[in-house]
């Protein structure tokens, strides 16, 4: 990776590119899916281990640019999932998946 302080982040972070290749994944994206291969997804595509609907969704994102941006429980554990496009020279070049833990209670501000 080109910043070494995404490398340790604690939150999971993965990047594909336009095709859907995985073209980065931190250590915590790496752990986060060890069950699934690891660091060695890096180089897989997205559309071989998601289902038609997740893939279409995908497919949404980049065709529009519009993040898909959610909240999940998987394992007891609740997390926030936000996928959202890179860009490169004003189009979009892929997507960024950021997966953060939330705690148990989370504070809510309005400012």
């Amino acid at each position: 990776m080109d910043f070494e302080w995404v490398k340790e982040y604690p939150t999971a972070i993965t990047v594909c590119d336009r095709q859907g290749v995985i073209i980065e994944m931190n250590d915590k994206a790496c752990e986060t899916f060890a069950a699934e291969g690891g660091k060695t997804l890096i180089g897989k595509n997205l559309k071989d281990c998601h289902k038609p609907g997740s893939w279409d969704k995908i497919l949404a994102i980049m065709a529009s640019g519009i993040p898909n941006i959610y909240t999940i429980e998987k394992n007891g554990q609740r997390k926030m999932i936000v996928q959202q496009p890179w860009y490169n020279a004003g189009k979009v070049a892929g997507i960024v998946e950021i997966s953060i833990v939330l705690p148990e209670v989370l504070p809510h501000y309005v400012r």
